[in-house]
């Protein structure tokens, strides 16, 4: 197959359809309307379902039911909209229902502007509703990668019958890039636990409702056996020329594209540099990041946050090696420029203290 060019809502909303989704419901928020729109366009040439919701309450609901009938379902939204999802994404995850979820990050807190930012780390990874539960978080950082990964959100959902998220920031999906689609997918049967009319079988029930303390700890148990299994059959990352980097810079998504213009400069000057990007947010590549700061330096943390995935790298190198943050918020996107200045001040912070933190 050829490649196109192609913007990255409309990526991610076609490669949804060639993944078999059946059903979408969404609300209107940008930047990631455009989204929605080709949604619209193609689920009702295909004979699926759309529904352009009256809220992103009433959205995420939807999408509560239509997982519970047993069909690949999936919603989108932007982080003020991801916000209001929450005390859904939990009945979700307490149903043990797949879905796909993608949330086109904007600037914040509150309406926040239309700029892409990387804001909603925390509310992904931490915080999708009450509960002890983890989504599944994909992170792509190129049109391409958000197409293959959101095929792959579906499948993930259905194997684990849990939440899958795909983050991506609004500049990623309003950018335009070459990239290649795969074919159309059959549609998934319905399974036999799916709420279906219980016409000639015995009833299925999809709950997330448990009044004694027994019950819903047994829940618990089972949900916290999935992700560890999750955990270590799910982590995805990429690591760039860490092998002999005296400075390994840390980043996701658009800001790991920033970051990686900067390692390929900087590597022309001669600093060895490199680049871990994690590519799922949850479960976070823990061992792999941890086995990478071992042999280094020191770790930048690049973000279009304030640090919220630099709490997780800290927490996991521990405090005898430095790490450093360079965060841009409010919309806006680190230059390659401003990476390769923190860079090169932290390298030169290294080999001043060489006897103690030189390549380990």
């Amino acid at each position: 197959m050829s490649k196109e060019l192609l913007k990255g809502n409309v990526a991610l909303a076609e490669a949804a359809v060639r993944a078999g989704c059946q059903a979408y419901f969404g609300y209107p928020i940008t930047p990631q309307t455009e989204l929605l729109e080709h949604m619209a366009k193609r689920m009702v040439e295909l004979d699926r379902a759309f529904l352009q919701a009256e809220s992103e309450v009433a959205a995420i609901n939807m999408v509560y039911g239509a997982a519970a009938a047993g069909v690949r379902v999936m919603t989108s939204s932007s982080s003020p909209g991801i916000s209001l999802m929450q005390e859904g994404f939990s009945y979700i995850a307490g149903s043990e229902v797949p879905a796909v979820i993608i949330d086109v990050m904007r600037g914040g807190p509150g309406l926040g502007n239309i700029q892409p930012s990387q804001a909603d780390y925390n509310q992904v990874t931490k915080t999708a509703g009450h509960g002890d539960f983890h989504p599944i978080v994909l992170a792509p950082a190129t049109v391409q990668e958000a197409i293959d990964l959101t095929m792959l959100a579906f499948d993930l959902a259905d194997q684990y019958h849990t939440l899958v998220f795909v983050i991506a920031d609004g500049a990623i999906g309003q950018m335009m890039e070459p990239a290649e689609l795969p074919p159309m997918r059959e549609l998934s049967a319905r399974p036999s636990w799916a709420l279906t009319g219980a016409v000639g079988r015995k009833p299925n029930l999809v709950n997330s409702l448990y009044m004694g303390a027994d019950g819903l700890e047994e829940l618990n148990l089972r949900l916290q056996d999935k992700l560890a299994a999750i955990q270590q059959n799910e982590v995805r990352y990429e690591a760039h020329l860490v092998e002999d980097a005296e400075i390994v810079l840390v980043a996701f998504g658009t800001a790991a594209r920033v970051a990686k213009t900067a390692v390929q400069h900087l590597r022309r000057e001669g600093m060895p540099i490199g680049l871990f990007r994690p590519i799922t947010l949850w479960p976070f590549p823990e061992e792999e990041l941890r086995a990478v700061a071992e042999k280094t330096g020191a770790l930048l943390v690049v973000e279009m946050n304030a640090g919220q995935m630099l709490q997780d790298v800290q927490r996991i190198v521990g405090r005898d090696l430095p790490v450093e943050f360079l965060g841009r918020m409010g919309g806006q996107i680190p230059l390659p420029e401003e990476v390769e200045t923190a860079a090169r001040a932290l390298y030169g912070r290294v080999l001043a203290q060489a006897p103690v933190f030189g390549n380990r």
